[in-house]
C-alpha cells in the first residue's frame, strides 16, 4: 500500500541568505550573490575569477567539538540546515530521533576538499602523516553528510548517502520519500549540501563550462539566455524533513508540501554531455510515478545551469512533455550552481515561493537562446502565480537525471 509523504520542516543555506525571509527578498529584488575570487588569480590556466559563497556562514558556539570535529565545512552547512529544518519540524529534540524509524537520505558531490588537500599534500609530497588526525578522512569521505549527521543527532534508522554531484541533493529527497512511502521509515531527513572550494570551479574551467565575466560578476551566470558564457560555482545546504502524513497529523506538525512523485533514470550514454532523451524519460517517470499528466503542473524549476548545451536539451525535453504552457525558471542566476546542493535548495525555495503564490525569474536573462525550447520562460521579475503542484528537475555528471513532483502548496 503506498503512504503519502509530507514535507514537515524545511530549511536552507545558500549565498542569498540563511533563512527565507533573507533569500526572498533577495530573490524579488533581483540580487545575485556572485562575486569575484581574487585569492585565484595566482592559478596558471584558470580563466574563472568567479564564485557564490556563503559569506557569512559561522559554525554555532554551542555545538559541541566531540561531534564536530569529523566534520569539514561541507557537513557542517548540512548540519545547520538540518537543525533549523528539525526545528522546524518541531523534531530536535524528539526521542522519535533515536527511535529507528527516523532515517537519513542526503548527499554532497564528494567530502570536505581542504581535508582532502591536507591528506595528500602529507602523503604524497611530504611524504609524511606528521600532522594527520584520525578525523581527516572523516572530514573528506564521500558520505560525510550522511554519516554526521546520524552521530550528530542521534538517529538510528536507515541512512542513505547520495553521492551523485549535482543530483545528490535531489536524490537525497527521492530516496528519502521512497522510504517512507513504503514504510520503511515514518521520517526522512534529507538534503544535500556543498562546500564552496577552488576544486569545483576548475572542473568545469577544464571543461570550458566556467563562466569568465570576471569584471561583471552582476551579469552572470545567464540560464538560457543567447549570450551565456557559463556557470558559476556556489556553495550551501538544505533540508527536508519528509514524514508519512497520517504520523505527521497525529503529532500536529505543520504541513508544507506533499512529495507526490519523483523520478531518475540515467542516459547511459555519456559521462558529462547532457541528454534531452534521459531528461524526457525522466519527467515522465516523476509524472508516471505521481499519478499526474502534464497538464497538471504548475510551474517548473529547471536545473539549467547556464551551459550551452545542458540548457539546450533541458529546455527541448520540458517543452517534449509540457510543450510552451507550464512557467519556467532557473535559480542558478541568483545562487550559482551548488552542485551537491542545489537538488534540495531549489526544492526548498522552488516549495517556499510556491506557498507565497509567486515565482523568482531567471535572473540575466534577456534574449532566449533560439536553439532553446519554446517555453513561457519567467524574467524580468517576479512572477505573482498560483501554484498547486510543481516539479523540480535536476541532472548530474554520469548521465543521472532526477525529477520531483510536489503537491498541495495551496493548502
Amino acid at each position: 500500500m503506498r503512504r503519502r509523504v509530507v514535507v514537515t520542516g524545511m530549511a536552507g543555506l545558500c549565498a542569498l541568505g540563511q533563512d527565507w525571509k533573507s533569500v526572498s527578498e533577495g530573490l524579488r529584488a533581483g540580487r545575485s550573490g556572485v562575486t569575484c575570487i581574487p585569492e585565484w588569480d595566482g592559478i596558471e590556466g584558470l580563466a574563472t575569477r568567479l564564485g557564490c559563497p556563503i559569506p557569512d556562514f559561522t559554525v554555532p558556539e554551542y555545538y559541541p567539538r566531540k561531534k564536530t570535529r569529523g566534520m569539514g565545512r561541507v557537513a557542517l552547512l548540512a548540519t545547520r540546515a538540518t537543525e533549523l529544518a528539525l526545528d522546524d519540524a518541531g523534531l530536535l529534540e524528539s526521542p522519535l530521533l533515536g527511535g529507528g524509524r527516523v532515517g537519513i537520505s542526503y548527499g554532497s558531490t564528494n567530502g570536505s576538499p581542504p581535508a582532502s588537500d591536507l591528506y595528500s599534500q602529507k602523503l604524497n609530497v611530504d611524504r609524511s602523516i606528521r600532522g594527520i588526525t584520525s578525523t581527516v578522512y572523516i572530514q573528506f569521505m564521500s558520505h560525510t553528510c550522511a554519516a554526521n549527521l546520524a552521530q550528530f543527532f542521534g538517529t538510528r534508522g536507515r541512512i542513505v548517502p547520495t553521492c551523485s554531484a549535482c543530483t545528490a541533493g535531489s536524490q537525497g529527497i527521492g530516496y528519502g520519500y521512497e522510504a517512507v512511502r513504503y514504510g520503511l521509515q515514518d521520517v526522512m531527513v534529507t538534503g544535500g549540501a556543498e562546500e564552496f572550494h577552488l576544486s569545483g570551479a576548475a572542473v568545469f574551467d577544464i571543461m570550458h563550462a566556467a563562466s569568465t565575466r570576471n569584471d561583471t560578476p552582476d551579469t552572470t551566470p545567464r540560464p538560457f539566455d543567447a549570450s551565456r558564457d557559463g556557470l558559476v560555482v556556489g556553495e550551501g545546504a538544505a533540508t527536508l524533513v519528509l514524514e508519512e502524513r497520517e504520523h505527521a497529523r497525529t503529532r500536529g506538525a505543520r504541513i508544507y508540501a506533499e512529495v507526490l512523485g519523483y523520478g531518475t533514470n540515467c542516459d547511459g550514454r555519456h559521462l558529462t554531455t547532457p541528454d534531452a532523451e534521459g531528461m524526457e524519460r525522466v519527467m515522465r517517470l516523476a509524472l508516471a510515478d505521481a499519478e499526474l499528466g502534464p497538464d497538471a503542473i504548475d510551474y517548473l524549476s529547471a536545473h539549467a545551469t547556464a551551459t550551452e548545451v545542458g540548457d539546450i536539451a533541458e529546455s527541448t525535453a520540458i517543452e517534449a512533455v509540457f510543450g510552451s504552457r507550464v512557467p519556467v525558471s532557473s535559480l542558478k542566476g541568483h545562487l550559482g550552481h551548488t552542485l551537491g546542493a542545489c537538488g534540495a535548495l531549489e526544492a526548498w525555495i522552488t516549495i517556499s515561493m510556491a506557498r507565497d503564490g509567486w515565482v523568482a525569474p531567471t535572473l540575466h536573462l534577456s534574449e532566449v537562446d533560439e536553439r532553446c525550447g519554446r517555453l513561457d520562460y519567467v524574467r524580468g521579475a517576479p512572477r505573482a502565480l498560483e501554484v498547486e503542484i510543481v516539479v523540480s528537475n535536476n541532472f548530474a555528471f554520469g548521465g543521472v537525471n532526477t525529477s520531483l513532483v510536489f503537491g498541495g502548496l495551496s493548502e
